[in-house]
């Protein structure tokens, strides 16, 4: 599909990202940003991540048992690596009886250790149990990489990966972040030649940190373009301008993306609402 017969979004939907906190004092904050969140412009659901090889399994449960029990829609990450199937099978009774309906479904990340759990090794088998398991109880996300998961082959075969998870029975997807449109419109464009038509949600990271921002994605595989790169580094030691430009950036992305069609957005807000507000508030909607 040519970009300029793309569609204009006119009921975007908007999600957030958090991660568990490993202290009380983090807890606190977690809910406070997410009643910062909801009083601006209140996201459809919430996703919870689920740390490298079930790291976090139990700390994860608990955050959406919190924000379930406030009535908040939340959508858990669940990953296989480092589950057996009788785990995922206990966690997706607890999800149920909370009353969550939706799941970010993915492999998961190899722990250090490089120990895992190998009854489901990829997230299309995962797909696949939980549709088995628990038939159309769940709306399931899973993850797409318009710039190509770290470790795939080529960007054949990662596109070959992404066809297997819907096949197995996803309902949509969630990019992992970019700041390069055409990355995205070009997935789009083969998920139409693949006939594949289930929403790809982009993923939005915020710009607020130079050093932290190369680190997450030097270790994902997003690419940070060379002008946005050299202009982040000229702010250095310039924070507010940093946090200026990077704002600039993100919200002419986001409009541009609704403007071509997207499905909507999904904000990793790093359990911080103050970036991801300042986004949506400069958004075209």
């Amino acid at each position: 599909m040519n970009a300029n017969n793309r569609p204009t979004s006119s009921a975007a939907s908007l999600s957030c990202e958090f991660f568990p906190p490993r202290t009380e004092a983090g807890v606190e904050k977690l809910l406070l940003t997410q009643k910062k969140l909801d009083q601006t412009f209140q996201p459809e659901y919430y996703s919870v991540t689920f740390g490298a090889g079930g790291t976090t399994r139990d700390s994860t449960l608990e955050v959406v048992k919190l924000l379930a029990k406030k009535n908040i829609n939340v959508a858990p990450h669940i990953s296989c690596i480092g589950s057996s199937k009788q785990q995922i099978t206990d966690l997706l009774d607890q999800y149920k009886v909370l009353g969550v309906s939706r799941l970010v479904t993915l492999r998961g990340d190899i722990p250090e250790t490089g120990e895992s759990t190998r009854e489901l090794s990829h997230a299309n088998e995962l797909v696949s149990f939980i549709r088995e398991s628990s038939g159309d109880h769940f709306t399931i996300e899973v993850a797409a990489y318009p710039e190509y998961h770290p470790e795939s082959e080529s960007p054949q075969s990662d596109f070959e990966h992404f066809k297997n998870k819907v096949a197995a029975g996803a309902d949509g997807a969630i990019t992992q972040y970019f700041y390069n449109i055409d990355a995205y419109l070009r997935f789009i464009d083969n998920c139409h030649k693949a006939d594949i038509s289930i929403p790809v949600t982009p993923g939005i990271m915020p710009i607020t940190n130079f050093a932290s921002l190369t680190r997450f994605s030097d270790a994902c595989g997003a690419e940070i373009p060379r002008w946005i790169r050299k202009q982040l580094e000229a702010y250095a030691d310039d924070k507010e301008s940093l946090q200026a430009f990077g704002l600039d950036v993100v919200s002419r992305l986001c409009n541009q993306l609704l403007e071509q069609g997207a499905p909507g957005l999904h904000f990793y807000t790093l359990n911080q609402a103050d970036n991801t507000n300042a986004i949506w508030k400069n958004l075209s909607l």
